[in-house]
């Protein structure tokens, strides 16, 4: 008996055609910035075939995580608040602020750590350098001859057009020529920390997988090395073993592309999105906030309140609530996000007093008319748990 075939959703067909798109343009990109393939190394072909693989992979699950209710929200609100036309040029200031602290500086992580922020930076900058190095040069966007005329000079050709010189002898020619050294370097001294971390620190080692803690540090090293392992086979061992060192550092830079969209390292295109994010929460706070229908306090962003009631409806959850007698004269509770955190657990404990009285056979405890204080804690926790401001404003102990 044949197996019933389940249909594609529209949400798969949508995200293989974004990944399907993306590729393509990335494929005609590297033909035409090498001339129709004139300064493109035929040796190289299997890194570009990595490269388009992960390349599609990453576009079809970012396209799909889009269309996850809470990202879809936050994603849409992002792009809405950024472009709001009375704050267009003050959001491309804060924008570009927070690129630089927050994804260039990683000020984020250094708030869990300064080592810990230093191993991310390492590993970050290490990566980038050798993306900004290998990808045009894999490519054929990139490519360097010597000048006709002045063998002292070399030349540096960008999609076909010459873009600057410099002596092969110079300072810019050895770092330029060495670019992949360094930051071979930054991974390795990275990884190093990280790998330290992870075998010391006990929270760290409790929670840790080797699939999504210990991999995505062993291809990094493991790239890193056998970099290094050429300049060394060519610099001072005048080329031993050179072929079997290049067959080898191919495998690990090829393993690690076609790794690249099921592996952690996907949230190095995750994070950037964290900026639209800070764009909402900016909206939020210049605009009309909820109230609590129970204490009547200001709480939260209205926006966000009915933004996440809509997300939750979304996902199939839903937590409308009966009009009750308590709060304000003919108000109505219906939802629970309405509810500011402090009443939440106070009405949880209510809830628990009359269900214990009514098993009991008690009275039910005392209504009163109108808004109901906003419960406060005999022990507030001080320094139990916020980083920073907002976690401070959003701590409800």
């Amino acid at each position: 008996m044949a197996l019933a075939r389940r249909p594609v959703s529209p949400d798969t067909l949508r995200a293989t055609g974004w990944a399907l798109g993306v590729t393509a343009v990335l494929a005609v990109l590297i033909v035409v910035g090498s001339r129709n393939l004139e300064h493109f190394d035929a040796a190289l072909v299997g890194y570009t075939f990595a490269v388009l693989f992960a390349t599609f992979g990453l576009t079809y699950r970012y396209a799909m995580w889009l269309r996850r209710p809470p990202t879809g929200a936050y994603w849409r609100r992002g792009w809405q608040a950024f472009f709001r036309p009375n704050r267009l040029g003050r959001n491309l200031g804060v924008g570009a602020k927070r690129v630089g602290s927050e994804v260039l500086a990683n000020r984020f992580i250094f708030k869990r750590g300064t080592l810990r922020g230093v191993t991310h930076l390492l590993i970050m900058w290490g990566c980038l350098i050798a993306v900004a190095i290998t990808f045009p040069l894999v490519f054929g966007w990139l490519y360097f001859r010597p000048v006709p005329g002045d063998l002292a000079l070399y030349e540096a050709v960008v999609f076909g057009f010459p873009a600057f010189r410099f002596p092969h002898g110079s300072i810019v020619g050895f770092f330029l020529f060495h670019g992949l050294v360094w930051s071979s370097f930054l991974v390795i001294a990275g990884v190093m920390l990280a790998m330290r971390r992870r075998m010391r620190e006990e929270g760290a080692a409790a929670v840790q997988r080797y699939a999504e803690d210990f991999m995505p540090l062993v291809l990094l090293f493991a790239v890193s090395v056998t970099g290094l392992m050429l300049t060394a086979s060519y610099t001072w061992m005048s080329g031993y073993a050179y072929g079997f060192i290049a067959i080898l550092h191919a495998i690990t830079v090829i393993g690690t592309f076609l790794w690249l969209p099921f592996g952690k390292f996907f949230h190095v295109f995750q994070r950037p999105a964290q900026l639209g994010v800070g764009f909402y929460k900016d909206a939020g706070r210049g605009g009309e906030p909820a109230h609590c229908r129970r204490c009547g306090h200001a709480f939260s962003s209205r926006m966000h309140v009915e933004d996440l009631i809509e997300v939750e409806r979304q996902l199939g959850y839903r937590y409308e609530i009966a009009p009750s007698g308590d709060g304000a004269a003919g108000a109505e509770v219906d939802h629970y996000q309405w509810i500011c955190p402090p009443c939440r657990r106070a009405s949880f404990v209510t809830a628990q007093a009359l269900a214990w009285q009514g098993r009991r056979g008690g009275e039910t405890l005392p209504r009163t008319a109108g808004p109901l204080p906003m419960p406060v804690y005999a022990n507030p926790g001080p320094g139990e748990g916020p980083l920073g401001p907002e976690d401070a404003a959003n701590f409800h102990p």
